[in-house]
């Protein structure tokens, strides 16, 4: 009985709509023998209802056969509070210096967003928040109710 081959995984953060068969998609994909152009289409086509650029979290899984199959997730915590508060980056010193601000709202729309993620799906929606506002912290962005 010979050993049965494996999928092999990549993951990448491709911005939503303006993949590419150029790096890092193409060297990714092209090492494992998978067209990088036809997952260019189908991942711009998937994404193209959300902001251009948007960095989206992409699993790809390629079989021995040479195709694939791929799993977006929601973006990053970090870019929604960054976007929220209006800031290009977290601060040196979180917890002593603040350089920005969200409301609680915002805290409940991101977890909102986040929500619909598989791996969160099981947890509430308090729970989340929560998640999102140790992120905030962490990021240098003070939470006002």
């Amino acid at each position: 009985m010979a050993a049965q081959a494996k999928d092999q995984f990549v993951r990448l953060l491709i911005g939503a709509g303006k993949a590419a068969p150029t790096p890092p998609v193409g060297p990714a994909l092209g090492a494992r023998g998978v067209k990088s152009m036809d997952f260019c289409k189908e991942f711009n086509a998937r994404t193209a209802h959300i902001a251009p650029g948007t960095p989206i979290p992409t699993s790809i899984y390629v079989r021995p056969d040479r195709t694939f199959y791929f799993v977006t997730k929601t973006p990053a915590t970090t870019y929604f509070l960054k976007k929220a508060a209006g800031i290009e980056m977290g601060t040196g010193k979180p917890g002593h210096v603040f350089n920005g601000t969200v409301s609680l709202k915002h805290i409940y729309e991101i977890a909102k967003i986040k929500h619909s993620d598989d791996h969160m799906k099981h947890l509430p929606l308090e729970s989340i928040a929560r998640m999102v506002v140790g992120s905030a912290k962490s990021l240098g962005v003070r939470v006002v109710p």
